[in-house]
């Protein structure tokens, strides 16, 4: 299973992991991702849409 948002579609990006003497070598920055449980269905999304799902519910 890739590690991939379910509502947005993120996913992680590529950077330069900088030594002390200034050598870049890669690196990756993964996202934040929860299994929550959403109506009967578990889904794996990051935790930014949990905020936004959240904030909505309050809304309402």
């Amino acid at each position: 299973m890739a590690r991939i948002c379910e509502i947005c579609q993120r996913k992680a990006v590529v950077g330069n992991s900088r030594s002390h003497s200034n050598i870049a070598s890669k690196r990756t920055m993964s996202i934040n991702l929860q299994s929550k449980k959403i109506g009967n269905e578990r889904m794996t999304i990051c935790t930014s849409c949990i905020k936004s799902i959240n904030k909505e519910k309050s809304k309402a």
